[in-house]
Parts: C-alpha cells; sequence; structure tokens
C-alpha cells in the first residue's frame, strides 16, 4: 500500500514526520560546517556568544529594557565588539528571529507537505511547533514578538516578513489543495490557516503568564485541536 502511494506521488505520512525531526538539525548543521581555519571558527564562536547573551537579556529584561552593555558584559566581549557584528540592538533581535526560526520555516514550506493526507500535515505541524519552537529557546523570541511587536513595529514588521509572510501562505495553499481533494467539506482551513498553529500561540502566552500556576500539556493540546480540526462528522 505505502508502495502504491508512492506511485501515485503521495508520501506516507511518517516522511513528513522525518522532515520535520531532521530538517532544522540538518540546515543548522551545514551553517556550521561552513565555517573553517582558527581565526573564522573564532569569530564565529564570538558571534554566538554575543546571539546567546542577546537572547538570555531580551527574554529576562524584555526588548526595551535590554542594553548592548548587558549584552556584552553576559556575552564576555567589550561593547564595541558587539558593533563589529551587528548595526544596533534591532538588528541584533533580526539576526536571533533569522537564525533561530528560519530552519523551522524551511521546513514548514517544504514542498513535500502538499502531497500528504491534511491530518498528517497538521501532526507535522504541531509535532515541529512543540518540540523545535514551545521545547527550545525559540518560545522566547515568539514571546517577545507577542509582547512587544506593538511597542516596536519594526520589530513586528521583520518578523512579519521572515516568517508570518511566507508560512501561512504556503499553509493555506496545502488547504485549499485538500479542500479540493476534498479531505477538507470547509475552507475555513483555506481562508484562515492561521487556525492551525492557534493553540501554540495560546500556550506560550499561558506558559509565560500562567505555567507556573497551572503547566499546559501542550502536546495534549495541540492532538485535542487537530481532534476538532479533522474530526470525521457523521453523515448519516
Amino acid at each position: 500500500m505505502a508502495e502504491s502511494a508512492t506511485r501515485k506521488g503521495k508520501r506516507p505520512a511518517r516522511s513528513l514526520r522525518q522532515l520535520a525531526q531532521t530538517a532544522p538539525t540538518k540546515i543548522l548543521a551545514s551553517h556550521k560546517k561552513s565555517s573553517s581555519g582558527p581565526r573564522t571558527k573564532r569569530q564565529a564562536e564570538r558571534r554566538q556568544a554575543i546571539l546567546n547573551a542577546a537572547l538570555d537579556e531580551f527574554a529576562a529584561r524584555g526588548f526595551a529594557a535590554t542594553r548592548l552593555d548587558d549584552v556584552a558584559s553576559r556575552a564576555g566581549v567589550a561593547k564595541g565588539t558587539i558593533y563589529l557584528y551587528f548595526r544596533d540592538k534591532e538588528s541584533l533581535f533580526q539576526e536571533l528571529v533569522r537564525t533561530l526560526l528560519s530552519p523551522i520555516v524551511g521546513t514548514l514550506i517544504d514542498a513535500r507537505m502538499g502531497d500528504l493526507p491534511v491530518r498528517a500535515v497538521g501532526e507535522a505541524v504541531a509535532d515541529l511547533f512543540v518540540r523545535e519552537i514551545f521545547g527550545t529557546r525559540r518560545k522566547d523570541v515568539l514571546r517577545l514578538i507577542i509582547a512587544e511587536g506593538a511597542r516596536f513595529p519594526k520589530l513586528a514588521e521583520f518578523y512579519y516578513r521572515e516568517v508570518i509572510e511566507r508560512v501561512v501562505p504556503a499553509m493555506g495553499a496545502i488547504m485549499t489543495r485538500a479542500v479540493a481533494r476534498g479531505e477538507l467539506k470547509s475552507d475555513a482551513l483555506a481562508r484562515f490557516p492561521q487556525l492551525l498553529i492557534a493553540p501554540g500561540l495560546v500556550a506560550i502566552v499561558w506558559e509565560g503568564l500562567f505555567g507556573r500556576f497551572a503547566p499546559l500539556d501542550v502536546r495534549a493540546l495541540m492532538r485535542a485541536h487537530l481532534d476538532l480540526l479533522f474530526a470525521k462528522r457523521d453523515t448519516r
């Protein structure tokens, strides 16, 4: 059966899960391999230390209150060193978005997504979110955008261009094809693909505000959401 599906151009659901599990790692690994030589390696390490320190400071203080002096101190470099790699605090935050989230975006907009059953797409997106975003420091970047994007519209616009503008249309196209194949009776997900990941944003907000009082089982939340979206309806 799997062989027949492959001949027809349909990939089994497992292939997308494997893609979601490996793609970010492969992209980051290839990025690391691109540098060579002791000096280049030291520069790459110093740059990464600055990015790590910036993420720590942004997560602890917020974008507005973070000072480059504090980032430099945490990274163990002089403040002037930061300007060798980044123009200002805004460009530093933008690079965090690009470095941390571009691999995830690449996985989500992979062309093979559209060949899979729509439920399998939803499961892969949910698994990727739980493991690669909510389970990592990437969630701190999303939390900062949610909390401070309105105050810093340039940051929100950059995030929109780098992430949202690429992912939402790709998901919309997948859902449109699912409607055409008869997998979805309603075109709601095609018109509003944001619905697919909406519980993930709720989980990030909840964890930041109420997680210490009532921890949320994010994986179970995402699965429950998929059941609601893709439940088979009784046609009798």
